[in-house]
């Protein structure tokens, strides 16, 4: 057995080596194939990815920028380094661009240090009504360096009065405002927002790492369009890349960010990454994938008619975008981590969440969050859309009932054996050694 994903001599050299995580391996292919991910922040990367997260770049030491190394031997790095960054400036229409960031929380503190002094104010979305947590969260480390504000959106409808923003700006006089999310199901008055942070002086970015592929698609509106000063995105999301991020920012700012990035917040960057980031941002520009952008949306919209029609309660009414959020206590009587293991055993995974001004715990909210990226990477649509919202309100009706969850569960591998992950279609994986 050969495929993308590992060679059979790695394989057959790690099942000797180290049983147990080879075990491990296998486990979690099964489970990612007879399953289906909904964490609209996961997706299944292109089978390119894994070739080159497997590759020589792995071994190399990169520290700087191309031309400006401090190893020698860095004529590939360099290579691909430029490859991506003039891709990522393509795809997006931006005029700078570094990819060089770790992962979506470092690139995010990057671009805090290299525009902000300690003390300074930002203001972000509350974490709650659908933010991030490293948009200043208090319980962050940043939170201990700048002063955060956080806005929240309107219930029930989830819109953002940019009224209020407009108060709020105005008291705390931030240095930086930052549209950006993790669970809002809704689009971003990306105009509306350049005129506040231009009335109060202040700089403008957005954290797109749940739409960067929408957007590197067209598919979803670009806050670069609207003269944002920085945009970020991890890669790994709606994007189909390997886990990582991007700055994206105007060119005036582009020194002050590269030197955020490296020396300010790490050393060498990962070169296998950064190839991978490279091929992802050739692919995503192929009209195949575009349909698939527009797919993606379709689905949400699709899968979120099915829910309401059942009964569900989605937070904001619906979707604009990816992902969307329900309040399973007002709709079914069950906190949020009730619903994820439930709907685990039945085979579809997705996340407990907070919902706006949720009165529960994080770890036992009032809300799941969920979207439909990955699902259209293996090539579901909207009819497997409407199953899927079948099989969810059975298990959020009855989440004890442990034959009902195992009859779903059986029908959710039915449906997926149709649609294969990317990367593992056709192949015959060695089988976990019995326990």
């Amino acid at each position: 057995m050969t495929n993308f994903t590992y060679s059979q001599a790695a394989l057959d050299r790690l099942q000797k080596s180290d049983a147990d995580i080879f075990n491990a391996l296998m486990h979690e292919e099964v489970r990612q194939s007879e399953g289906i991910e909904l964490i609209p922040s996961e997706n299944y990367c292109f089978p390119e990815v894994y070739a080159l997260l497997g590759s020589v770049f792995n071994n190399k030491y990169s520290e700087g920028y191309p031309g400006r190394r401090y190893y020698g031997g860095q004529e590939n790095t360099d290579t691909i380094e430029n490859l991506a960054r003039d891709r990522a400036k393509a795809v997006f229409r931006a005029e700078h661009a570094n990819v060089q960031p770790l992962s979506g929380c470092a690139m995010n503190e990057a671009v805090d240090f290299a525009l902000l002094n300690p003390g300074d104010s930002v203001l972000g979305m509350d974490l709650s009504h659908g933010g991030h947590l490293s948009h200043g969260h208090p319980l962050t480390n940043m939170a201990k360096i700048f002063k955060y504000t956080r806005y929240k959106t309107e219930i029930p409808s989830g819109a953002i009065d940019l009224e209020k923003v407009r108060a709020i700006a105005q008291e705390c006089k931030p240095k930086m405002i930052i549209c950006g999310h993790s669970s809002y199901p809704r689009e971003y008055d990306y105009a509306g927002f350049r005129k506040i942070a231009d009335e109060v002086g202040a700089y403008l970015m957005a954290d797109v790492s749940h739409l960067g592929g929408l957007i590197a698609a067209n598919a979803l509106k670009n806050p670069l369009d609207f003269g944002f000063d920085v945009m970020t995105t991890t890669t790994h999301k709606s994007l189909r890349g390997p886990r990582g991020g991007m700055i994206l920012c105007k060119k005036e700012l582009g020194s002050k960010i590269d030197k955020s990035v490296f020396p300010g917040m790490q050393g060498g960057p990962h070169m296998h990454q950064i190839a991978a980031i490279a091929t992802t941002l050739k692919l995503v520009q192929s009209d195949s994938y575009k349909a698939y952008a527009k797919q993606v949306l379709a689905n949400a919209q699709s899968l979120a008619k099915a829910l309401l029609d059942g009964g569900a309660h989605l937070v904001t009414g619906g979707t604009e975008n990816h992902l969307i959020v329900i309040n399973t206590a007002t709709g079914f009587g069950i906190t949020g981590d009730v619903a994820e293991t439930a709907l685990d055993k039945a085979g579809i995974t997705l996340n407990k969440n907070v919902i706006p001004d949720d009165p529960n715990p994080p770890m036992k909210p009032s809300g799941i969050r969920f979207g439909t990226p990955a699902a259209t990477a293996r090539g579901f649509g909207e009819p497997e859309m409407k199953q899927l919202a079948t099989i969810m309100l059975q298990v959020l009706r009855a989440p004890a009932d442990a034959a009902l969850l195992a009859k779903l569960r059986e029908e959710t591998r039915s449906v997926c054996k149709r649609f294969p992950v990317p990367g593992l279609e056709g192949t015959a994986q060695p089988k976990a050694a019995a326990a």
